[in-house]
């Protein structure tokens, strides 16, 4: 199993701002500049998925694992031999809203998709923040 948590707390950005962007699937472009696109199937809740592709890669499809209204959900993208969990969580701290997202990468083959896909994931996470919160701030 691999494992890659970022966390920063954000002052003066509103957690129904961010709540309201992350449920934005079909939006995520506008912060995930990565993305070529990214369509929800259904409604932001547990046991929906949602269609992503990549800039230059192929579409994968991602389900919603687990799911708190207004504050985290994690999703689950599923690999030949290894599943990749994606948990983002806010949290309100007398500094600020805390954001954390933590990448988990089971299986047999989870080594081979932490090479290919997990850790270039995960280390775009801190410039996605970073782009979700500016545009949350405009909110």
């Amino acid at each position: 199993m691999w494992t890659k948590t970022t966390s920063k707390t954000y002052p003066g950005v509103k957690r129904d701002a961010v709540w309201k962007l992350w449920a934005d699937v079909d939006h995520w472009t506008a912060w995930h500049p990565d993305l070529e696109y990214c369509r929800l199937q259904g409604p932001f809740a547990l046991g929906s998925h949602f269609l992503l592709r990549p800039k230059g890669a192929p579409e994968f499809k991602i389900g919603i694992t687990e799911l708190t209204e207004g504050v985290s959900f994690t999703d689950c993208t599923r690999f030949f031999g290894a599943r990749m969990y994606d948990t983002h969580e806010m949290q309100e701290t007398a500094e600020g809203l805390k954001l954390t997202n933590t990448m988990t990468v089971t299986g047999p083959l989870a080594w081979l998709w932490v090479k290919l896909v997990a850790a270039d994931v995960a280390a775009s996470v801190p410039e996605e923040n970073e782009a979700l919160v500016r545009l949350a701030r405009t909110l």
